[in-house]
């Protein structure tokens, strides 16, 4: 076994490494770029090598500077992670060079399946079933167009190096083609350096479902069993779980034998996945191999009991596979929840900035959190927006589902939109727990997932304003042991005054809607008055880590919320949903309110790639006018309604950052 592994990556994956090599007795190496010197992977470590600045072709993506630090530290062996460069054969073949264990296949494995069309055209020789499609070389627009007009519509044009959604396109009818390719093109370009792509028939219904493949270097390839991946979001997981709901035994061995031949076909050795598009009637097609530990693998080390990363060292130290197709056993059920800063209410653009709060539920046998960052950390707009994965297993997936909302209502982000609340609809949602799943399932469940503002509960308001209330004492009294007087009657905040109730007012707001709640000391505990009801309240808050935590007695009833404060605003966290408060202050309530218009200004950070429309000549309404790519996803500027475009504020290559004016635009006048 090796002393010191190096690992290629950053993020969660690298410390989901670490922590195996450390349960091992294996010395981890870190590399990092400029931005990620104090990130959670690097301060894990055993080793750090900064490797280059924050763009990733220049740190995470450059083969020089990881095998420099390969080499300064000894490692003897480089486990790429995923993403970046776990799928590249010149890395691969480097590392061979170089003296130092790729922990991965062989280099002819992943140029094999580096081509999803020189993989389908391997795969048919192997007698794994296609799904329809053209998967040549030719890339002539007019070529790609007639294919898919052979094909049928609707099609799916993909990204022939391509993964993890990126350079996707469904296109439904020929009127939409061209656009189509050019933008999936452009997106494979950026990803991969590689814009070739590949057309298949798009299955309307079709379940996304994975095989865990695993050979070593004897010819031994087993499966671990499969994962259901239908349910995403542009073509990107979301949930995950294994195994998959409604898979009948003879399936799993038709797909797991598939798999398995699959792996076989091209020498596979290490750890790797088969992803297979399904059909509602159990009709399966080769979709793609990633030569490379997944996203996902959690659930099917918690259904299995085993740690691939563990099986990755084992087999890349020249070891057999530690078990037999047939000792490898299934128990139980497992999710897996990816938490991500963006926002799903703005079409899940990724977000940045400081996380200010980060408390995920506690760990247990049930319970799973993978994650590369802590609270204080930042998400920057360098790479992907991941804050965490939630996992969680149990012996049924009813009860697996519960586990789930149960941990997703224990989560708390302040600091980063994020999508744990719609998480918790998403598992909650009936097609869901029904097991109806495909690949739709969130477009289709629409209502469901994206409901009408709901009104803040009367509780969240009282809790918001309690809380405010104790912060307040609890910094009087701080104040009051730095005074020279520490005893004196005017460092108390509890409203007394002489032959009177204090009154005072709270003003919060959620949206356009403003409330107060008014505050009446009359000795004792005081009382809140809301919306007409005056309510008896008291509480405390938590200490140390858990400062943020109330309980709280409202006229006899209690519960426990969270109210964390940042700046303003105030999150409350309650009954396992969040609400944002804003606290109002009223001598600056005036100067509130404004902003630009939402259309005509970045949403995010990132990276002007195309201008769609010149200067002086009209558009309709909902044309799009500019192309932003940030963390390596396209969004769209539309204009807000017909007119022209005056001026654009930016040129192609440009970087903006969130809220700038990117357009000048005159709107028709009615």
């Amino acid at each position: 076994m090796f002393d010191k592994v190096l690992i290629a990556n950053r993020g969660e994956i690298a410390c989901r490494v670490i922590k195996t090599c450390r349960r091992l007795g294996i010395r981890s190496v870190a590399v990092y770029s400029e931005a990620d010197a104090g990130a959670r992977h690097v301060r894990l470590a055993d080793e750090a090598v900064c490797i280059g600045p924050a763009p990733a072709r220049e740190s995470y993506l450059s083969i020089p500077a990881i095998l420099a630090a390969a080499e300064q530290t000894g490692a003897q062996a480089i486990h790429p992670g995923y993403g970046f460069l776990s799928e590249n054969a010149d890395f691969a073949e480097s590392c061979a060079q170089a003296g130092v264990v790729f922990l991965g296949p062989p280099v002819a494995a992943i140029r094999a399946m580096g081509s999803k069309s020189a993989a389908k055209t391997l795969m048919e020789k192997a007698g794994v079933p296609l799904t329809p499609g053209y998967h040549g070389e030719r890339q002539e627009a007019d070529l790609l167009a007639g294919e898919a007009a052979r094909i049928g519509y609707p099609v799916l044009i993909k990204a022939s190096a391509g993964g993890g959604g990126k350079g996707m396109r469904i296109v439904r009818d020929a009127g939409e083609f061209a656009a189509a390719l050019a933008s999936c093109q452009r997106e494979a370009a950026a990803s991969f350096g590689d814009d070739r792509v590949l057309i298949e028939k798009y299955l309307t219904r079709p379940r996304h479902i994975e095989m865990q493949v695993f050979g070593d270097t004897y010819g031994n390839v087993v499966h671990l069993f499969e994962r259901d991946c239908s349910v995403q979001r542009r073509h990107q997981k979301v949930l995950e779980e294994a195994p998959a709901p409604g898979m009948t035994p003879e399936r799993r061995a038709a797909m797991g034998n598939a798999a398995v031949d699959a792996a076989k076909a091209v020498g596979y050795v290490g750890a790797g996945t088969v992803e297979f598009i399904v059909n509602q009637d159990g009709s399966f097609y080769f979709m793609e191999m990633n030569t490379r530990l997944q996203v996902e693998h959690p659930v099917t080390e918690m259904i299995t009991g085993l740690d691939l990363v563990e099986w990755q060292l084992k087999v890349g130290a020249g070891e057999v596979l530690p078990l037999t197709q047939e000792q490898i056993g299934l128990r139980g059920h497992a999710l897996e929840a990816r938490i991500y800063a963006e926002d799903p209410d703005k079409g899940f653009l990724p977000s940045t900035g400081r996380l200010i709060h980060l408390a995920p539920p506690p760990e247990s046998l049930h319970v799973r959190v993978d994650s590369g960052v802590e609270q204080g950390d930042e998400i920057t707009p360098h790479y992907d927006p991941m804050i965490t994965k939630l996992i969680v297993w149990d012996e049924s997936r009813d009860a697996a589902l519960k586990r789930m909302l149960q941990a997703l209502a224990q989560f708390r982000v302040v600091g980063v939109a994020n999508n744990v609340d719609f998480l918790s609809r998403l598992v909650a949602c009936p097609a869901f727990t029904a097991a109806d799943l495909d690949t739709g399932l969130i477009e289709r469940e629409q209502d469901f997932l994206f409901p009408q503002a709901a009104e803040v509960p009367r509780e969240a308001w009282l809790a918001c304003a309690l809380a405010e209330l104790l912060r307040e004492a609890l910094a009087a009294r701080a104040a009051a042991r730095a005074a020279a007087d520490p005893h004196s009657p005017w460092h108390l905040r509890d409203g007394w005054r002489v032959n009177s109730a204090a009154r005072r007012t709270l003003l919060f707001r959620h949206g356009d809607v403003e409330k107060s709640v008014t505050v009446t000391y009359a000795g004792g505990e005081p009382r809140l008055e809301f919306d007409g009801r005056t309510t008896a309240v008291s509480g405390q808050l938590g200490r140390g880590a858990a400062r943020n935590e109330l309980r709280i007695d409202l006229g006899g009833t209690q519960l426990s919320a969270t109210v964390v404060a940042a700046g303003e605003r105030r999150h409350v966290f309650l009954h396992g949903r969040t609400h944002v408060l804003v606290a109002v202050d009223p001598l600056h309530h005036a100067g509130e309110g404004g902003g630009h218009d939402a259309g005509l200004t970045a949403p995010m950070p990132g990276k002007v790639i195309a201008l769609l429309s010149a200067p002086g000549v009209r558009v309709e309404k909902g044309a799009p006018l500019m192309i932003l790519e940030a963390m390596k996803m396209e969004h769209a500027i539309a204009a807000p309604d017909a007119g022209v475009v005056v001026a654009y504020r930016y040129a192609v290559g440009d970087q903006v950052s969130d809220g700038a004016e990117l357009v000048e635009f005159a709107a028709e006048k009615n």
